[in-house]
């Protein structure tokens, strides 16, 4: 039975701990045999934490052992971004500079995982500082390589995650997301992965010392569980939902909410803003629509998401005007090239007056309203991750073109993220090779719908991982 472990669902795994059918050591060195596998040839994982994933695992059995009751997470391991702290271990960001940023404590989201009894079995890549580009590369550790096609990035910014949980190493993954970095990774790797509302989860994005970041950092950003089933992504969910005195954001709303009366609406929109959808992207939609009006959801294509373009706008204001006075010092820790995509960005939007940023707090809210209004009138809303198939590594950070194209084609990821409501990524399939997938948006607060109408595609269309890495080429 010990070969199969890793292929396990979380949740199977961590009733066979419970149940004493295999214990917490048994599985933890199921995946580390699984990482000194295929890591060498993904480069997802980089900083592998052995001996301590031992040490929990051995715990744990010993805990089982005295007739303690254990957590719903019992032994199931989970890869961590290496922009999220694990305490006594360093928080690199993929960063030389960083080599030896030992976080003093577990980042909130790490404390609730283990809490529940998961286990923390190393960090995972991302780009440099999280901002050299989509494309999982860092300085420090390289190139993390898609599993499905090595010519062909596993995206980011959690792709390091993505790739340790579709490739077996993980059964959960902990990224976070501003505008993509859950969703997109999950679209290119082919698991699922949530966008949780803005407060949902309690989190701590201070990088260095006791100062916190700016608004649109505050708001913006938000951790989020990957996994190979939406099963899993619902336990991890409600693992991590709840407040916490560390983060004065995260709100007390129950996991699920009131169930709502008749079909749920459904808002479908394949190409938002209308700025083009590859066909491979528009068929998963399809695909996916269909599979939710079999499972009974009340499907309607309409014709647009609110205000896009100017919530387009709007969020990159913001952002470039926060991000600008640290600029010149970010700049030289990104180093020759690592600098192009946020460069680029620089140079396209430039910041606003404070006159300016006044107003533009103002056009936030307006389409947040819009938003929301949208959403009382569907409950839902299905579209892509991703507008395209997965792209070629490093296509971001090439040219004012190429950045282009990757920032419109994650364009609902950016607006929903910018709006505050909570997104599931899933998979919906395999075309040329290559997974494909789509994300259900809901209202605020209702991740439960969000999971739900998710797993109704799943239950449909079935799980894609884990898979062997195919690093000479696609899949026939």
């Amino acid at each position: 039975m010990q070969d199969a472990l890793w292929k396990m669902s979380a949740a199977a795994q961590a009733q066979a701990v419970r149940d004493a059918h295999v214990s917490a050591v048994e599985l933890v060195e199921s995946h580390l045999d699984r990482i000194a596998e295929v890591n060498p040839q993904v480069n997802a994982v980089t900083q592998l934490l052995a001996e301590r994933a031992r040490e929990a695992a051995a715990q744990t059995d010993r805990r089982r052992a005295a007739g303690e009751a254990l957590g719903p997470l019992a032994g199931v391991p989970f890869t961590v971004k290496e922009s999220t702290a694990v305490e006594g271990v360093p928080t690199t960001f993929g960063t030389e500079r960083f080599r030896d940023l030992v976080a003093p404590a577990d980042a909130p989201p790490v404390a609730r995982l283990r809490a529940a009894g998961a286990i923390p079995i190393g960090h995972s890549n991302i780009p440099t500082l999280i901002l050299a580009g989509v494309h999982t590369r860092s300085e420090l550790f390289g190139d993390t390589v898609n599993p499905w096609d090595s010519s062909r990035t596993p995206g980011g910014s959690s792709g390091g995650d993505a790739v340790a949980v579709a490739t077996g190493m993980a059964a959960l993954g902990l990224g976070n997301d501003s505008g993509g970095s859950v969703r997109v990774p999950a679209q290119f790797c082919g698991v699922a992965g949530l966008k949780p509302s803005t407060g949902r989860f309690p989190a701590d994005h201070r990088i260095l010392g006791l100062d916190d970041p700016g608004p649109a950092s505050q708001i913006l950003v938000t951790d989020g569980p990957l996994a190979r089933s939406v099963g899993d992504l619902r336990l991890a969910y409600e693992v991590l939902a709840g407040t916490d005195p560390r983060d004065p954001r995260a709100v007390p709303v129950p996991a699920y909410g009131e169930a709502l009366p008749g079909p749920v609406k459904v808002a479908v929109v394949a190409d938002p803003g209308g700025h083009g959808v590859h066909p491979a992207v528009r068929g998963a939609i399809e695909t996916a629509a269909d599979a939710l009006r079999d499972a009974g959801y009340d499907v309607r294509e309409v014709r647009d998401v609110p205000r896009m373009d100017e919530a387009l706008e709007a969020y990159g204001r913001i952002t470039v005007t926060e991000f600008a006075p640290t600029w010149p010092v970010v700049r030289k820790l990104l180093g020759k090239g690592g600098d192009r995509y946020i460069e680029m960005a620089m140079e396209q939007t430039p910041p606003a007056s404070a006159d300016e940023f006044m107003k533009l707090m103002g056009t936030w809210m307006t389409i947040r309203r819009a938003w929301a209004e949208f959403l009382d009138a569907y409950p839902l809303l299905l579209g892509p991750s991703f507008t395209e198939p997965p792209v070629e590594p490093g296509l971001e950070s090439r040219d004012r073109a190429g950045r282009d194209r990757v920032a419109s084609g994650m364009r609902l990821c950016s607006v929903t993220s910018f709006v505050g409501v909570p997104g599931v990524a899933v998979p919906t399939g395999v075309v040329d090779g290559l997974p494909t997938g789509v994300q259900i948006v809901g209202r605020a607060f209702r991740e439960d719908l969000c999971l739900g109408a998710a797993e109704a595609i799943e239950d449909r269309l079935g799980v894609l991982t884990p898979v062997d890495p195919r690093v000479g080429g696609r899949a026939d």
